[in-house]
């Protein structure tokens, strides 16, 4: 899939000339009326276009829908109440044609002049492609206005045209302005022809089934057979199959078509930007897919089947796995470094920000760290299957609830490769099927790691348990698979976290700041207090339980002991911002922001008054995360403990421990900041849920007559 959208992205390049086809159904609203918004969306895209030295060609539908609706009132106007009872004849198509085509260019004009873009008419029948001198006068009238900057809008001349319904006629030269926009792109020699429709795209089936998958690359060969077409456009006469017959067309005489919705506002630029945006059609397309791949869904698909046949197997099969993966990295070890430190040297010289290439560096002695990991998860306690609660339901009926993997996880992570390894051996314990998305300055060291571990996966479960996502345009589509993927678990920055959160009904898991607070309470041992701040800033400084706001009680910034803190961070080569307070007593610059995780060595440091004002800063400001006190004062310790709302809330003690592994999980699949199904450092207990299994000796309810219930609660070790 990869090369389809490189190939994508080549022949963008060379684009020059464009024709985009805009249909009724995007032109007009569902009443008839124009549809100001979306008209107003697409004058601004060819605007842009035109700026930036494209040739936009416009073929428009809609005169046919406006003159009708604009006629169906008038009608109405100049009508008695007697007129209206009578059976309505149906208006002429080619008085609506007349009406609507001066309506349209009209409101065109209007939008593109507020633009300081010129447009101009140019209305074609099917009888005038005939005439060889009217092709030349075509392509030099179409010239002409080109060079000028002036956007030539196409619609075929219905008032006048001598062709009746049915409109499609093979012995026709067009019959629709979907077959009329693919003769121009040849007429014209367009590079690139954009049919814009109120879908996204080709589907492989009605778009409003939940089965139905967005076709990123219309390859005939594969797709013409399995494509159910529904009906036609609404207003228009071709819909989505006109379309397609269009697009073949045109894509297998040499030019490529994009078939893509009109409804989205920038489409049209995202699409001359190489974005993989709705249908492709390209007379190479079959070269560019290889015979192995598959489709997102088809990955979630495979892995859900796979995480089944993984759930049959006994315990000791499943820990046997983890310990054959343990293995098969230390096994591949300087070949994994290797491509780690291709990556790393590719990132550097990119420019990537210091934090990044810090998370993306696997450390010396970092896989031997990983295998261990692994062994310590393949020896806990088996997590699938445990009864958590049992109890007899009625007589001779027992109800257990167990302990149950949730299916297949979506994890799109950024930057840390030691990440992939962590996710892919906690599905392996969990019984869950995985997809991987990884960022692209990693590829190396994920594909190399994702080769060794699905290696180690025994045939009877499948390699595709664990599906490796390479193209950061396949993330959408994923996230639309609420049917086959059950939890998605951003690992990334904010910017990340919150796209995700907006874009999918699967639920997501997961932080998107990591804005952890020290608090230095009054009563703090000020040797401890020195050795906790500078472990929790320094220590990984670009860790999410990093900290990142340095609280100290006001009595401190009295005494001296304030300074003393400044002084040691600043020694560990710490970047000191301050809050009003502590700004203008410390002299340092004021942060421009309290809510602001810096992922490197600089914090914020702000006074306090008590621990009360502590707390409340944390909850204005912070992201929930973990947050930590340091005090001799039990009192104190214990409202801090209980008050403040965060996933992980220490005493005495580092951010830095918020660790899967640290916590004694084995590892984790990332830390949350949700307040549903799991929060802090999520290890394996973090992607099971709870089924329900009983075991009757007949019972039946016949309106709850059949039954006398017991509900009496039983040890979960008995039989």
């Amino acid at each position: 899939m990869d090369a389809a959208v490189d190939s994508t992205r080549a022949f963008v390049k060379n684009v020059k000339r464009v024709i985009v086809k805009v249909g009724t159904a995007v032109v007009t609203r569902p009443d008839g009326r124009l549809a100001l918004g979306r008209l107003g969306a697409l004058c601004e895209q060819i605007h842009e276009l035109n700026s930036q030295g494209y040739e936009v060609i416009l073929v428009t539908s809609g005169a046919v829908g406006v003159g009708r609706q604009r006629l169906k009132y008038r009608r109405l106007v100049h009508s008695s109440f007697a007129d209206l009872q009578k059976p309505q004849r149906e208006l002429d198509g080619k008085a609506c044609a007349a009406v609507g085509q001066n309506g349209l260019m009209a409101l065109y004009d209007l939008l593109f002049s507020q633009l300081d873009v010129t447009s101009a008419q140019l209305l074609v029948t099917d009888n005038d492609f005939r005439d060889p001198d009217f092709r030349k006068q075509l392509n030099e009238a179409v010239n002409s206005l080109l060079d000028l900057k002036v956007v030539p809008i196409f619609n075929e001349n219905d008032a006048v045209s001598t062709r009746r319904a049915p409109y499609e006629d093979s012995s026709g030269i067009f019959w629709d302005n979907d077959s009329l926009a693919a003769l121009l792109a040849l007429e014209l020699k367009a590079d690139l022809l954009v049919l814009l429709s109120d879908v996204e795209g080709l589907y492989s089936g009605p778009p409003s089934n939940p089965q139905s998958k967005l076709i990123h690359t219309y390859i005939k060969e594969r797709h013409e057979a399995m494509i159910t077409f529904g009906d036609k456009s609404r207003v228009g006469r071709g819909g989505m199959t006109a379309k397609v017959k269009a697009a073949v067309y045109a894509a297998y005489a040499g030019i490529p078509v994009v078939i893509t919705s009109g409804f989205a506002n920038s489409n049209i630029v995202k699409v001359l930007q190489g974005q993989r945006i709705g249908t492709l059609f390209h007379r190479d397309a079959k070269q560019w897919v290889q015979p192995g791949d598959t489709d997102a869904r088809d990955m979630a698909v495979a892995a859900r089947e796979c995480s089944r046949r993984l759930q049959a197997m006994s315990s000791e099969e499943r820990s046997k796995v983890l310990l054959d993966i343990a293995d098969a990295l230390e096994a591949n070890e300087k070949q994994i470094i290797s491509e780690n430190e291709a990556d790393v040297s590719a990132a550097q010289k990119a420019g990537y920000e210091k934090s990044l290439i810090s998370r993306l560096a696997l450390k010396p002695g970092k896989i031997s760290s990983l295998a261990n990991s692994i062994r310590v998860l393949a020896k806990m306690e088996e997590p699938v299957g445990r009864v958590l609660k049992r109890m007899e339901l009625a007589d001779g009926f027992i109800l257990d609830k167990t302990s149950s993997p949730l299916g297949v996880l979506l994890i799109i992570f950024e930057s840390r490769p030691d990440a992939l390894v962590q996710i892919a051996s906690l599905a392996i314990r969990s019984g869950n099927g995985l997809l991987l998305k990884g960022g692209k300055e990693a590829k190396r060291s994920n594909a190399v790691l994702h080769k060794v571990i699905t290696s180690s996966i025994p045939e009877r479960v499948g390699e595709k348990l664990i599906g490796l996502v390479t193209s950061r345009e396949e993330i959408p589509e994923l996230l639309k698979l609420d049917d086959v993927i059950d939890l998605v678990i951003p690992r990334g920055s904010n910017k990340l976290v919150s796209q995700i959160k907006a874009s999918t009904k699967i639920p997501v898991l997961g932080h998107a700041d990591g804005i952890c607070h020290v608090y230095v309470d009054k009563s703090a041992n000020l040797d401890m207090a020195k050795q906790i701040v500078l472990d929790a800033k320094t220590d990984y400084p670009a860790a999410c339980n990093a900290m990142e706001t340095l609280l100290v009680h006001k009595d401190l910034a009295k005494n001296g002991s304030l300074n003393e803190l400044i002084v040691e961070l600043q020694i560990k080569g710490v970047t000191m911002y301050g809050g009003p307070r502590a700004s203008s007593l410390l002299n340092i610059p004021e942060a421009h922001s309290f809510h602001h995780e810096y992922s490197s060595l600089a914090c914020t440091v702000e006074i306090v008054d008590d621990v009360h004002a502590a707390i409340d800063h944390i909850h204005r400001h912070g992201s929930a995360h973990t947050d930590s006190i340091i005090t001799e004062d039990s009192e104190v310790a214990d409202i801090f403990l209980h008050q403040v709302d965060s996933a992980a809330v220490f005493r005495n003690a580092s951010t830095r421990f918020s660790d899967g592994f640290r916590f004694g999980l084995g590892a984790e699949v990332g830390i949350s900041t949700s307040r549903i199904h799991a929060r802090g450092p999520v290890g394996v207990e973090g992607l099971l849920t709870t089924r329900w299994i009983g075991r009757g000796t007949g019972q039946v309810v016949n309106g709850d007559k059949g039954v006398v219930y017991t509900h009496k609660d039983l040890p979960v070790n008995s039989c």
